[in-house]
């Protein structure tokens, strides 16, 4: 019985009669592009997460680039961002004609917190962009209050953690705007790319929505240089059939987490994933920290057990930032976590079964070859 790291079939099939009659509609209607479909999706995301806006746009990493486009900073001003993150995080940053600035992050959540942001705070800090790693909101009270202190614009990235909550509010729901991300392997995923830009700031929230047409309200008239940044109706149309059981499959993916930690604790050498306090960590991915990552995947592949590894190279080592100067031991954390974190299956779907099956064969390796 091979276990993979993610599954979308067992969804699909749960909500096939939902969301096909839902791309039929959008079909039929030949209304493919923004329209009635993405505005109503634009709407039940805005109550959803408790925001006044909710800008639909092509993708995760657009969602990310408008409200950074958006911004009346200098060309070149400085942006704070993770290394330990996906790229796009910074991607976005350097295609909006700023610059990346990194920092570290917690040990135990993989998150940014007020402090590392501050040890990367420059006077030409235009904005910062907390990360909510792997499904779990950074601490968003003390980085907002860094944040006002600083005088800094603060974008959430919670492209994996949609639905994550703390006691300031759904995550993407209380910086100054919010960045998510529909991708597939998202707790609530597209049958392709799609985002959303979330505010409460009209203006920024005027801007985002210029920009992702060529920069204007009507046709012909630009008042801005945008681009072309659409959300797609049929996208918005399978998100909708799929919003309402996000809650459901969130509490499911906690569940598998509560079983893996209850399989796994007392595992010298393996750390599992910390939940902080006040936080509803929604599980986009179940990391853990293990020093022989590398052999402990190996065995699992050989059992037919998938894993995966977010992420092998930190942002400041990589080749395109190499003008940046980042070097080897800037960011010790990061480093570190790159060489440790390895992420088992945890959607929904998974099943008792299975995941008993992949722990016990994470014990089988400690117990074969001993503490890591």
């Amino acid at each position: 019985m091979d276990v993979p790291l993610l599954d979308l079939v067992p969804q699909y099939l749960s909500l096939k009669a939902q969301l096909d009659t839902a791309v039929m509609r959008v079909v039929e209607s030949q209304r493919f592009v923004l329209g009635a479909e993405v505005e109503a999706l634009e709407a039940e995301l805005a109550s959803y997460l408790g925001v006044k806006h909710a800008i639909g746009c092509a993708s995760g990493t657009d969602a990310l680039l408008l409200p950074l486009k958006a911004l009346d900073a200098e060309p070149g001003s400085d942006v704070i961002v993770p290394s330990f993150t996906f790229f796009a995080t910074a991607g976005a940053v350097w295609n909006a004609g700023l610059r990346p600035v990194f920092c570290d992050v917690d040990p135990e959540t993989f998150n940014v917190t007020a402090a590392t942001l501050d040890a990367a705070w420059t006077d030409r800090t235009a904005a910062v962009v907390p990360v909510h790693l792997f499904g779990q909101m950074a601490p968003m009270a003390e980085i907002n209050a860094w944040a006002e202190k600083k005088g800094v614009f603060v974008l959430e990235d919670a492209a994996q953690a949609i639905g994550a909550r703390s006691a300031q509010g759904r995550a993407g729901a209380v910086g100054d705007a919010g960045a998510l991300s529909f991708f597939p392997t998202k707790n609530l995923g597209g049958f392709g790319d799609g985002g959303v830009v979330t505010t409460d700031d009209d203006a920024l929230a005027d801007k985002v929505a210029k920009l992702r047409v060529h920069g204007g309200r009507q046709m012909y008239h630009h008042e801005m240089v945008g681009t072309n940044s659409r959300l797609d109706a049929l996208q918005a149309a399978v998100l909708r059939v799929k919003l309402p059981h996000l809650d459901t499959w969130a509490a499911e993916r906690a569940e598998n987490a509560r079983r893996y930690h209850g399989l796994l604790a007392g595992l010298e050498g393996l750390a599992l994933p910390l939940v902080a306090p006040g936080n509803i960590h929604v599980f986009n991915q179940y990391t853990l920290r293990v020093d022989r990552r590398d052999e402990v995947r190996e065995h699992l592949a050989a059992q037919g057990i998938g894993s995966g590894v977010y992420y092998p190279v930190p942002l400041h080592l990589q080749a395109c930032f190499a003008g940046l100067g980042g070097a080897v031991g800037d960011l010790p954390v990061t480093e570190t976590l790159c060489k440790q974190v390895l992420s088992l299956p945890i959607f929904p779907e998974l099943g008792e079964e299975r995941l008993t099956r992949v722990a016990l064969a994470i014990r089988a390796f400690f117990g074969s070859q001993g503490s890591v």
